[in-house]
């Protein structure tokens, strides 16, 4: 008798599947992507001005031209058909539809969003819009900018000429993009437009943008129709102790509060942190910055809640209380964007590899943060608005990107999201930061996040490899099984 033999057959691990209805999209901004800068009627943004004060910008990079979006969209769209993108995330220029921030809409300004959108819509593909992706009307700015009340009632007004131009073909709206940025990176610590550094400045402008937020929800109610689905994006901080100790401990939840919670808190729970308020009570008076009906505007309902992950925080207290070098990874100054908590010290997590822009690469990062926005926010549904990385990208000989380092944070991340919907997060897609190179803020054009490799001279557009990789992801609604290729 012929003994049976195990079948010693290597196997390939089964392909992970992603929910039914998970929505796949890529995005971009207006600022960093659109260009044309000064055509059919758009005044400076604070990015313009920003980009244009010499030493604010790597390079002296400003978006004037950038990815030329504006007149490529057409091609740029098709670009996404062919790789199975199924949403488009984008944002609107305010200083593009509403010039001074006040006052009647240039309609050649929306006319480029209505084609825009028609032409996503041709292709299959689902526009979502984002009212804010940082770049205020320099009018505004002029007149105090988000550390001012009115800018809130300002964005209310221009969120009903977007909404009412585009609501009947668009039905899926995020209120703003990353207010921490806006607030603390703007006002704060200075690297970003406008480039002011008053930690009183920056608590107030977080105050108006989530008051802005507000009565933006309020404003695309009335108008939306019903099953139009509402949000905002935050970059909610993965906030970690260096040590086990209880200075390290209440350095992260110091640095929770101020980068979190101060949004979380008035948005979802309708109430400013207790902790919060005693950290920063020397800057600012909360009792007189909160007006009644604020708190009742900023709570209003939303459909999705936005997230972006990069990387994770590392904190610690150092020892007498004096901060060393900062590593919070949001660039090079001498003052902090973490008002109240300047003292607070960031690190670099030992042993991981790092990303172009020298953040640290954990996927775990985004699973725990998922799983702690569902603990806190149980039945919120969740979308991962951004989540990518730069690297050193080149154009072989052949013509081609090849960026392993990019499919294998791609995949690493994706996975922990389709972790975090096993275990109970209810997250509804995914969209990859960026769909193309772009003006990368302060950085310039020196750092690549794109799927698609632009070559800025000639604006031709390259996908790289791992826009293929991405590609076949969507096409099969799975994840490849060990090794990283579909």
């Amino acid at each position: 008798m012929t003994a049976v033999r195990p079948d010693t057959t290597p196997q390939q691990a089964p392909e992970a599947r992603f929910p039914t209805g998970f929505l796949w999209g890529a995005a971009t901004a207006s600022y960093q992507v659109e260009g044309a800068a000064a055509e059919d009627g758009r005044t400076p943004s604070i990015w313009d001005t920003f980009s244009r004060t010499p030493g604010k910008v790597r390079n002296g990079d400003t978006g004037d031209i950038a990815a030329d979006h504006y007149h490529r969209y057409r091609d740029d769209v098709a670009m996404m058909k062919q790789l199975g993108l199924k949403a488009y995330r984008f944002s609107v220029s305010w200083s593009r539809v509403q010039p001074t921030g006040r006052g009647p809409a240039v309609e050649r300004g929306l006319d480029f969003y209505r084609k825009l959108v028609d032409e996503l819509l041709d292709a299959g593909i689902m526009p979502v819009a984002t009212l804010y992706h940082w770049d205020l009307p320099q009018e505004l700015e002029d007149a105090g900018g988000w550390p001012e009340r009115a800018t809130a009632e300002r964005f209310a007004d221009y969120a009903a000429i977007v909404s009412g131009a585009l609501g009947d073909r668009v039905g899926m709206w995020t209120t703003l993009n990353e207010p921490w940025c806006s607030a603390y990176l703007g006002y704060g610590s200075g690297v970003h437009a406008p480039g002011r550094t008053e930690p009183a400045a920056s608590l107030q402008a977080a105050h108006h943008l989530n008051l802005a937020h507000g009565r933006a929800i309020e404003v695309l109610r009335a108008q939306l129709p019903a099953a139009a689905q509402t949000s905002v994006t935050l970059n909610l901080h993965q906030v970690r102790p260096l040590t086990g100790s209880e200075a390290d401990a209440d350095a992260a939840r110091r640095i929770d509060a101020v980068g979190n919670r101060v949004f979380t808190g008035p948005m979802l729970r309708g109430e400013y942190p207790e902790d919060l308020i005693a950290d920063t009570s020397h800057l600012v008076d909360w009792s007189k910055l909160v007006r009644d009906g604020d708190l009742a505007s900023i709570s209003r309902p939303i459909d999705t809640l936005g997230v972006n992950y990069y990387t994770p925080t590392l904190v610690s207290t150092p020892e007498g209380g004096a901060g060393d070098t900062r590593n919070d990874g949001h660039g090079n100054s001498d003052h902090s964007p973490w008002p109240g908590s300047e003292h607070v010290a960031f690190h670099l997590a030992e042993g991981k590899e790092r990303t172009a822009m020298n953040w640290s690469i954990d996927p775990n990062g985004l699973y725990n943060l998922l799983m702690d926005v569902t603990r806190d926010h149980p039945g919120l549904p969740l979308m991962v608005t951004e989540n990518g990385a730069a690297f050193d990208d080149y154009v072989s000989p052949e013509g081609k990107v090849e960026d392993p380092e990019r499919i294998a944070y791609l995949h690493g991340h994706l996975d922990a999201v389709q972790r975090a919907i096993a275990d109970g997060a209810d997250v509804r897609g995914y969209f990859l930061w960026s769909l193309m190179d772009n003006f990368e803020w302060a950085y310039g054009y020196s750092k690549r996040f794109g799927a698609v490799y632009v070559d800025y001279a000639s604006q031709r557009r390259i996908p790289k490899a791992s826009a293929h990789w991405y590609s076949d992801v969507i096409r099969r609604h799975a994840l490849p099984g060990a090794g990283g290729t579909v």
